[in-house]
């Protein structure tokens, strides 16, 4: 049995990928939230919070309808 993913699902799925793909690159800060190795929040030290370089999503308005649809298309393919 198929069950449908509201938008915010797949949102929170999208940002934990992207949040993972951050991380898998040794680095903790992705999000202004992330704690460095030293406890500390990352704040304006987080890759989100800078300019040019890595763009991870944090939050679900970071997700917009079309990555959504993006998603839904590629699960339907399976």
């Amino acid at each position: 049995m198929e069950t449908a993913l509201t938008a915010a699902a797949i949102a929170a799925l999208i940002v934990a990928a992207s949040r993972q793909a951050y991380y898998s690159t040794g680095r903790p800060c992705a999000c202004p939230d992330d704690r460095m190795r030293n406890g500390r929040a990352c704040g304006s030290r987080s890759a989100y919070s800078r300019p040019g370089g890595a763009q991870p999503l944090c939050s679900a308005r970071d997700v917009s309808a079309k990555m959504i649809e993006e998603h839904r298309n590629k699960i339907a393919r399976r």
